[in-house]
């Protein structure tokens, strides 16, 4: 595996890769890697001849009151794990080099950024977008693998690679989860142990809402319901969001006649770490 920094090299790699034949493709992290980010690795290795991980703690995409400075970069044994994994490439650039002196271009896609955590974290899309299409830029991969766990963020995207017509295949992998099913996320590990016992609460209110789904519920209320007494269930969270929105607009439904996204947002109490969790019903992202 090789370790590439500079973007000019990382993209001269990648047009040197595909003019010989090979097809590349990019799994973008912020690192702090785990078994998450590593099936999306394999899923990589599944569809292209050479795989690309990123590795960037985006600073665009983080509030001024989030936690970009204390967000883990354990970049040494990242590498040794993407490695372990059949990772080809990975691309680390630096800040600098990505957001230079008097950088001011951005990419906002509206309206379905604003909702749901885009709600909560104003600016944050227009951070991802940024970084993604940069990365889309350098690597021009034939294929990009990114988590169900981040569902907004994959229609945000989706939605830029349309709009902007971009010559790049969105792959989205389910949400890799713990055995308790807590969705497996870099941010797990701020969780008091108490809160790590109360967490996977949020996933089986999902499934409770899934159950009464498929059982002929078709409520939004109702199926929202069963999620947040779930989640009332342990003392340790607080909830943010408990939302039913349709998978092209991102915006609420009443009754859900088709594809849905159950998204769930909530903060700890005592850590104060924000975990995320999702299940699509009816259809898919």
């Amino acid at each position: 595996m090789k370790v590439v920094k500079s973007p000019a090299e990382m993209k001269n790699l990648s047009m040197t890769l595909q003019r010989a034949g090979s097809s590349v493709a990019l799994v973008p992290t912020m690192g702090a890697l785990h078994k998450g980010h590593l099936s999306l690795l394999e899923r990589a290795n599944d569809q292209c001849d050479c795989s690309v991980m990123s590795i960037f703690v985006n600073p665009v995409q983080f509030g001024p009151k989030e936690d970009f400075n204390k967000y883990p970069r354990p970049f040494e044994a990242d590498c040794e794990l993407a490695e372990k994994a059949g990772c080809d490439y990975v691309f680390a650039p630096s800040a600098d080099d990505m957001y230079p002196a008097n950088y001011t271009t951005y990419v906002n896609v509206e309206h379905i950024s604003e909702t749901l955590c885009g709600a909560a974290r104003p600016g944050h899309f227009r951070g991802v977008t940024t970084v993604v299409l940069k990365l889309f830029n350098i690597v021009n991969p034939q294929v990009a693998v990114f988590g169900q766990k981040d569902a907004q963020q994959v229609l945000v995207i989706k939605r830029m690679v349309r709009d902007l017509n971009l010559s790049v295949n969105i792959d989205v992998a389910p949400i890799f989860r713990e055995t308790d099913g807590l969705a497996t996320s870099s941010r797990n590990v701020y969780l008091t142990s108490d809160e790590r016992q109360g967490a996977p609460c949020m996933y089986r209110g999902l499934k409770a809402a899934e159950n009464l789904f498929t059982a002929g519920e078709h409520s939004a209320k109702v199926l929202s319901d069963a999620v947040r007494t779930s989640i009332r269930q342990t003392s340790s969270l607080e909830i943010e969001y408990v939302e039913i929105a349709d998978t092209l607009q991102i915006r609420p439904v009443e009754t859900v006649l088709s594809s849905a996204l159950i998204a769930v947002a909530c903060r700890t109490k005592q850590s104060n770490t924000r975990l995320i969790d999702n299940i699509v019903i009816g259809g898919s992202l």
